[in-house]
Parts: C-alpha cells; structure tokens; sequence
C-alpha cells in the first residue's frame, strides 16, 4: 500500500533528520486524510493506491505550477525548494510515459476515432489519457497532439 509506504518512510526522515522529506511526507499524509475524510471515510482508513496515486499526482502538479509562478515572479530561492520537494514526491510516481510511447497511443487513436482536425482536440486528449491510465504527463500528451494535427 503507496500510503503504508509514505508513513513508514515518515519515520525513516525522522530518524535521519531530514527535515525537507519529513515536511513533505507530512504533507502528503495529511493530504490523505483529507481524501478520506472527503470521500467519508474515518482519517485511519486507508486509501486505495489508485486513490493515493492521485492525491500525489494533485500535490506534483502544485509544486510544478508553484515553480513555474515562483521563476515567474523572480524568486529563483523559493523555486529551488520547490523543487527539491517535487523530487521527493516523484519518488513516489510511476515512470511516466515518454513522447514516442505517447505518439504510437495518439497516432492509434487518431485513427479509431478518425479525427482530422483541432476541433476534435478535447475528445482526443481525454482518449489518449483515459488510455495511458494518468501514466502520461498532460503537457506532453498535448504536445503530441498538436503535432500530430498541424
């Protein structure tokens, strides 16, 4: 169990005194939690690892989002711990999905759905996601794509 995993390595950060990591698994087991408790479960249960995959997924796309407004805003020092947190939180995310995997699934779908143009952009991206399983990043599916359509 992925939430099993994050408490447990919890208590690894505290014995190596690692305060960056202890901030950040407290963070995501908070999060989960708070997921419970949303889906209207007592905070001790346990989440599903699909459940927890997603809840980790929402706190990757915080970080990135935060570095890209912090490198924004001209705050290089408060985007590098940003960062440093977004690699202990990808520890914990599948490998995503490569452009050329990402192109044979688009080129696939391209052609089942027959889709020609980009006003059938949004029916396509929701496909090709739904067929990576979140396995593949938002931005670089979107990238195919427009490439694949121009």
């Amino acid at each position: 169990m992925l939430q099993q995993q994050i408490k447990d390595s919890i208590k690894d950060a505290m014995k190596a005194k690692d305060a960056v990591r202890l901030s950040v698994l407290r963070g995501l087991s908070t999060d989960f939690t708070n997921e419970l408790v949303a889906k209207g479960k007592m905070p001790t249960d346990m989440l599903s690892d699909e459940d927890a995959l997603l809840v980790i997924k929402r706190a990757s796309k915080r970080r990135k989002d935060s570095i890209e407004q912090y490198e924004k805003g001209g705050r290089p020092e408060l985007a590098e711990d940003e960062k440093a947190e977004l690699t202990i939180i990808e520890t914990f995310l599948p490998q995503a999905m490569g452009r050329d995997e990402i192109k044979k699934i688009a080129q696939a779908k391209i052609a089942e759905l027959g889709i020609n143009d980009k006003s059938q952009i949004g029916t396509l991206m929701g496909a090709i996601m739904k067929e990576t399983g979140g396995n593949a990043d938002g931005n670089d599916v979107k990238a195919v794509v427009n490439e694949l359509l121009n």
